[in-house]
């Protein structure tokens, strides 16, 4: 048993340092004296030392490493061409336990990736013939063809993948996010689902997930319900998070955060969707649970995007942009193709001023995720606050016709429509037809009362809040309804939804402005009359916090966040 044979066992058992060490002495030697090992043996040598140093994350030096392997290996099939056979039996099993070329391209194209050279990926991994490529090189260049655009070269690896593998479950989800139809997608699972008993889940699985990606929330949403409440697959956290997810894109947070809640009660260790969940937390000024939340997941994993992204909403919604700002940047560092990290970065941005570098982050989330409204949201945002009307019309427009003709995207329209002093009437038609499909959808209800304050109709706002108050309990509609009741004069009622607002969210500075704003507008006679008001009064909190006559029409640009109120 030779030194060589001792660098392969110590490497097949994992003792990476071992092999580390071991190899790099015997390189060195190899290198004073070339005849000390066979070309093979140091190809060999090579390959088990770069191996090392990938475990290590030392990526450009394994990538090295492994250049010198491929071309000691290159040198090494030449001569085995100019040598004739000797007929010797040991060369046989010398040459099987070579470390497969391949499995070293596929090592150094995992390096590319590591430091973000996909091009470098592509390239070694395209240098390998179709022949030879195995499910996992077809997964990775499917994944690094769809993140550079390339969207034909992704769909064909991603089917090449489910050719030699039609249980691929990512593979499946790659193609439906490329457009490929769900039926042809099943089409290709068909046989192992008729051959493999309790498999008849999956072709509802993948009708489920091609509405996702066709942007068909509703349809999703009921499909994943009807798997979900199957009992095989009930209580499964995937499922519960994907139905998260899609409650989020609806616009049905109450939901969302329900879910996730229950996901992350079956799984304390879950962190694949927690960014959202965090992010619907901090939302609701839920910012100590925000902040719990963060240090839960950075005791699981700091490698993840997730983890900073949850901190990134708690500062962001603290007023500490700039921190918001560095830790969606370590996120996106981490995992460049999350969507959330990128829409905290880029509202961060936002409302610190860079709103052209804000554009470039929201425009790269419409890439990753063309189906999320939130992402548009944002960048309309952009758009309005550097005057951009036209853009912002134009961008709200495509994406009614794109999405179709829902609540959300009709209150989006809608939005745009308010900041133009022509279409205010269109902006009205917009969200009354949106409170038609969906009475109870905040965003709505919201762009209606502002709309109704401008035109100072009073009641027709109250009314619209209480109606949307009767089943559902908001921050910012109880704010609302309390400034609406302060234009009416009903300052009692207004108190109390100033406190009901804030007890949703402590940290509403609207709400606080709101009161005080009140008892300074407020008669001698009716503060007598009523005790609760003098008691606040009372209480010294006073002159820090200014009011404002416009607060109500333009408390959306300092709530917003994400493109979302």
């Amino acid at each position: 048993m030779s030194v060589v044979d001792h660098v392969r066992e110590m490497a097949a058992a994992g003792l990476h340092s071992n092999v580390r060490l071991l190899s790099g002495l015997l390189l060195t030697m190899s290198g004073n004296n070339p005849e000390l090992f066979s070309p093979s043996q140091k190809y060999q040598l090579l390959v088990y030392h770069a191996d090392s140093l990938f475990h290590d994350k030392e990526y450009r030096n394994a990538v090295s490493k492994y250049t010198m392997a491929l071309q000691q290996k290159k040198a090494l099939s030449k001569t085995s061409k100019v040598r004739p056979s000797t007929g010797n039996a040991a060369s046989a099993p010398q040459s099987q336990c070579l470390p497969s070329e391949i499995e070293v391209k596929y090592k150094m194209a995992e390096c590319y990736t590591m430091l973000k050279q996909d091009k470098d990926a592509i390239a070694i991994l395209d240098g390998i013939t179709s022949r030879q490529r195995t499910p996992k090189i077809n997964m990775m260049l499917a994944n690094l063809y769809k993140k550079a655009g390339q969207e034909r070269s992704s769909v064909t690896s991603y089917k090449e993948v489910l050719r030699q593998c039609p249980l691929a479950l990512d593979a499946i989800l790659g193609l439906l996010s490329l457009s490929v139809k769900g039926a042809e997608v099943a089409s290709m699972t068909m046989n192992v689902i008729q051959s493999i008993p309790n498999l008849d889940w999956l072709s509802v699985w993948i009708k489920a997930y091609a509405f996702v990606h066709t942007g068909d929330n509703t349809r999703a949403i009921n499909t994943i319900c009807s798997l979900e409440k199957k009992s095989l697959l009930r209580d499964n956290v995937d499922i519960l998070g994907s139905l998260a997810d899609l409650y989020f894109r609806a616009g049905d947070n109450k939901n969302a955060i329900l879910k996730f809640e229950q996901a992350q009660m079956l799984d304390p260790y879950l962190i694949k969707g927690m960014d959202v969940y965090g992010y619907l937390l901090a939302r609701e000024g839920r910012l100590e649970d925000v902040e719990n939340l963060g240090c839960r997941l950075f005791n699981i994993s700091d490698q993840h995007a997730e983890p900073w992204v949850v901190s990134g909403c708690h500062s962001f919604y603290s007023k500490r942009y700039s921190r918001a700002l560095y830790l969606g940047a370590k996120a996106i560092q981490l995992n460049s193709n999350s969507v959330q990290a990128l829409l905290l970065k880029g509202a961060a941005l936002r409302n610190m001023g860079r709103v052209q570098e804000a554009i470039i982050h929201f425009r790269e989330a419409i890439r990753l995720a063309p189906c999320r409204l939130d992402c548009y949201e944002g960048l309309i945002e952009c758009y309005l606050a550097s005057n951009g009307l036209r853009e912002a019309t134009v961008m709200a427009n495509n994406v009614y016709k794109t999405l179709g003709a829902n609540a959300q995207t009709l209150t989006l329209l809608a939005t745009v429509c308010l900041e133009d002093p022509v279409a205010q009437e269109k902006a009205k038609t917009l969200l009354d037809k949106a409170l038609t499909q969906r009475p109870d959808y905040i965003k709505a209800v919201v762009k209606k009362a502002e709309l109704l304050s401008r035109e100072q109709k009073y009641e027709d706002g109250i009314a619209l809040l209480r109606n949307a108050l009767a089943n559902q309990s908001d921050c910012i509609l109880h704010r609302m309804l309390g400034d609406f009741l302060v234009a009416v004069n009903e300052y009692q009622e207004a108190m109390d939804q100033y406190s009901i607002a804030l007890s949703l969210d402590p940290n509403d500075q609207k709400s606080l402005e709101g009161m005080q704003k009140m008892e300074k507008e407020e008669s001698p006679t009716d503060a007598t009359q009523e005790e609760d008001v003098d008691d606040m009064e009372g209480s010294g909190e006073e002159g820090d916090l200014e009011g404002s006559d416009s607060e109500a029409a333009q408390w959306a640009d300092q709530e917003q966040w994400f493109g979302m109120q």
